[in-house]
């Protein structure tokens, strides 16, 4: 059993309070949203609780069994998907999801051919990704990170560059292949986390 502890966490940039005294625990099976405008610090709280920055103060654990696991095998429990990470756009579609797939076990070993079917892609399987619109790469990131096999799943602004009909194909993603997981979104848009079952809100912890 893996959980998320948050224990007085802070970070600060220069002489700027971007957050502090924020406490959290989250187990398998949870879901959080972390919202407020632009600029409150949403995506600085979730490279935080990746460990790609650290804190200023306090501390984030992720427990496994009742043992810390040390924070440089965090990676290993994560999956992440955000407007800041870069896909690699001189590979193609397959040789994307197979990089992928090198370095995290694929949910319920499915194969690249049954991801691409699930994200509406299978017809693009030879085309470089430097060639697909925002909202091609959009599902594409979002589905790197959710099938992949791990138990905490991390999103940023997930439905930037999907229309109507993208959107509804994301909440049902999440619904179908998230459950008995941690999922952590950070968003200021209410369809993107409707699902989650907890949320904060940054302005309460300046």
């Amino acid at each position: 059993m893996l959980k998320i502890q948050v224990q007085k966490a802070a970070k600060r940039f220069q002489y700027e309070w971007i957050f502090k005294n924020l406490n959290l625990e989250l187990t398998l099976g949870d879901s959080l949203a972390i919202t407020g405008g632009n600029g409150s610090g949403k995506s600085t709280l979730l490279k935080c609780i990746s460990g790609a920055v650290p804190l200023s103060g306090g501390s984030i654990s992720y427990v496994l069994d009742n043992r810390p696991l040390p924070d440089s095998q965090w990676y290993t429990s994560l999956a992440i998907a955000s407007p800041y990470l870069e896909l690699p756009e001189e590979f193609t579609l397959t040789e994307a999801i197979e990089f992928h797939f090198k370095f995290k076990r694929p949910l319920a070993k499915m194969s690249p051919k049954e991801i691409m079917e699930i994200l509406y892609l299978e017809n693009h399987h030879n085309k470089p990704i430097s060639q697909f619109s925002s909202g091609m790469k959009q599902r594409l990131k979002l589905g790197l990170a959710v099938f992949s096999e791990v138990p905490v799943i991390l999103l940023d602004e997930p439905t930037s560059n999907l229309d109507k009909k993208g959107i509804g194909w994301y909440v049902d993603l999440m619904e179908n292949y998230t459950r008995n997981r941690i999922s952590i979104v950070c968003s200021n848009e209410p369809r993107e986390y409707e699902f989650c079952l907890q949320k904060i809100a940054m302005e309460d912890f300046k």
